[in-house]
């Protein structure tokens, strides 16, 4: 292996989820120089595959005291420190007439035993406080649950990883780990949008990808097992509640009703899968049915909303012994040093827990980490604000050129960081995408500093496409942009519209019926019927990758830096 194809980092961190995200900003918060290694874009995984529901804990109150206490302890500092990202909208455990009314009282005292505040509701008050619940409930409890943008969360934890000193590379499949005798020394990676092959040195390897972590021990020869458990939810078209509706009884299919942004999610359904499908999820008609019929007994108005799409996730449930059977498997967090555990120095696990946890879960793996390095710099992440988050940092609405919707929505998703791209020009506020009011220099923003490739990664940084239209208005605008903004040449910006119109059917395929069939309809004599897409053929590597890569690859070792 030439020299000119290695970099040299302290941690190498393997995953763009939340976790590994969190560990990302810890480290750089610290002064430990890192790498982050994504297969596909950041949050592209089971942090971007879940209901977006900031726990109270309440859940888990019944089962698992300890993860129920965790995630109260996290629900009340990401609501300090990441609030560009939370909307504190409280929830309800309702009580409906073919439930336990018993067990309000044992939720209750489980939630108090947790440290979990709660307040007991009359029906009449609990319809007051959320008129689309179910008016036939015989009783609810108050919890401080909310709801989170994982999609945001994760960005930020990138963004003010790189502000200080942290690297990231998305698009980047670690193919193998680089060993010497017992020592785990950095890892080998290819660059999926060009193909490139190089590797990565380093002190520590921190194994962050969740369910895929087993692929990453494997290279190592370790016996770690997980057991993949499938999760389906649906996406309403728009937002019929404001408080996040729960089912009071124990954890079952479709017990859950949360608001996001402009559109409300039911959730979720629980299978267990073969590892080798992790990558092959599928949202069955049963599912469907079982998301359509037991929501509607949450909020009987779901009964005649539209839905917009189905999608599915992993949760990562980890058995850490040798027993393949499945019982003993963990649901919390599970940090295992390689070293202590398997004799093989340099490689640390971080995996289970859950999104609400995540900052906890990287906190715990970076003090391992420090300790190793010799690094006593301690944490600040429960108590540093995120960018976005920062208090009295936001620009006003100086004047009447700032149209107030277009205004509010991006300070919703950027916070204070809403002053890096939108000025008082018309060319700033031109709005791309109507249904969430996502404008041109949003776009540009993402492209220049939020590590974007392509139209799904700037869905996941902005929104654009996720509203109502699915991306049918908005996407053949927001393509071109490519081209005038990231210098891609328009070929390769309709390959770019094309592949994420693709990524938008694989969501509607399940609930392909009634209005969404129309639209699907529509949007068909759209594309292929005016603009021919699908006559488009596959677009090219993406030149200005490649040469990242090329301009990190080529840095000497000894300056240990990475272009990116």
């Amino acid at each position: 292996m030439p020299n000119s194809q290695y970099i040299e980092t302290d941690v190498v961190i393997i995953g763009g989820g939340a976790t590994g995200t969190g560990i990302m900003r810890d480290c750089a918060l610290r002064g430990i120089s890192c790498i982050l290694l994504e297969r596909d874009d950041i949050a592209a995984g089971t942090s971007g595959r879940n209901h977006g529901l900031l726990h109270s804990g309440a859940r888990y109150a019944v089962t698992d005291t300890e993860s129920a206490r965790e995630c109260i302890q996290e629900n009340t500092i990401l609501k300090s420190v990441a609030r560009h990202c939370v909307e504190d909208t409280s929830g309800l455990f309702i009580t409906l007439p073919e439930d336990d009314l018993a067990y309000q009282d044992t939720f209750i005292a489980s939630c108090d035993k947790a440290g979990i505040p709660t307040r007991k509701l009359t029906p009449r008050e609990a319809l007051a406080f959320e008129p689309n619940a179910n008016p036939a409930m015989i009783g609810a409890v108050q919890v401080p649950d909310g709801i989170i943008d994982p999609f945001r969360l994760c960005a930020a934890n990138v963004l003010d990883g790189k502000e200080h000193g942290a690297k990231v590379f998305n698009h980047t499949r670690v193919m193998g780990l680089i060993r010497q005798g017992a020592t785990v020394q950095g890892v080998q990676c290819l660059h999926t949008l060009t193909g490139e092959r190089f590797a990565i040195m380093a002190k520590q390897v921190i194994n962050a990808a969740g369910i895929w972590g087993q692929t990453i021990c494997e290279y190592a020869d370790l016996n770690i097992k997980m057991f993949p458990a499938k999760g389906s939810l649906l996406i309403l078209d728009y937002r019929i509640n404001n408080r996040v509706i729960n089912r009071c009884r124990k954890p079952a299919d479709a017990d859950i009703l949360v608001p996001g942004d402009t559109i409300s999610l039911i959730g979720t359904t629980s299978e267990h899968i073969e590892y080798d499908q992790i990558d092959k999820l599928a949202v069955t008609p049963q599912e469907v049915d079982v998301l359509m019929r037991e929501g509607a007994k949450l909020a009987p108005i779901m009964a005649n909303t539209r839905v917009l799409r189905a999608y599915a996730g992993v949760r990562p449930l980890v058995s850490v012994d040798d027993d393949g059977s499945g019982r003993n498997i963990s649901r919390g967090i599970v940090l295992l040093d390689h070293q202590a555990r398997d004799g093989l120095e340099g490689l640390i696990t971080i995996t289970g827990g859950k999104l609400m946890t995540y900052r906890l879960m990287a906190e715990q793996a970076t003090d391992l980490v420090a300790e190793k390095l010799g690094n006593r710099n301690r944490c600040q992440t429960a108590t540093r604000p995120l960018p976005g988050s920062e208090p009295s940092k936001g620009i006003r609405k100086a004047s009447a050129s700032l149209v107030k919707p277009v205004y509010q929505s991006a300070y919703y998703r950027h916070g204070e960081r809403v002053s890096h791209f939108l000025d008082e020009s018309d060319d700033s506020q031109a709005v791309i995408c109507e249904c969430e009011m996502v404008t041109k220099g949003e776009v540009n923003y993402a492209i220049q500093s939020l590590d974007v490739k392509n139209l799904t990664d700037l869905r996941r940084r902005t929104r654009l496409g996720m509203g109502p239209c699915q991306g049918e208005l908005c996407s053949y605008r927001a393509a071109s942009l490519f081209s005038e903004l990231a210098g891609i040449d328009g070929q390769a910006s309709a390959g770019l519209l094309v592949d994420f119109l693709e990524e938008r059917w694989k969501g509607v395929k399940p609930i392909f019926w009634g209005d969404a069939l129309r639209e699907a309809e529509f949007s068909y004599w759209i594309y292929q019927g005016l603009f021919g897409a699908g006559e488009v053929p596959t677009p090219p590597k993406t030149p200005h990758s490649s040469a990242e890569i090329k301009r990190a690859t080529s840095t000497s070792a000894a300056d240990q830096e990475v272009s990116q």
